[in-house]
């Protein structure tokens, strides 16, 4: 693993996101896992989707 990423670990682990910041990285996962949903389910037009 690179020591950079210790690094970034170790402040992260001193000072955690606010609970703000999980909650609107959580919606942001949501939403994508329903858009993966829709168009695997073909609910969305085709130009919505990747060609």
């Amino acid at each position: 693993m690179n020591p950079r990423m210790f690094l970034r670990m170790a402040r992260w682990a001193r000072k955690p996101p606010s609970a703000r910041r999980v909650v609107l990285g959580l919606m942001v996962i949501a939403a994508c896992l329903a858009l993966a949903a829709l168009e695997w389910a073909g609910l969305l037009p085709d130009w919505f989707g990747i060609p």
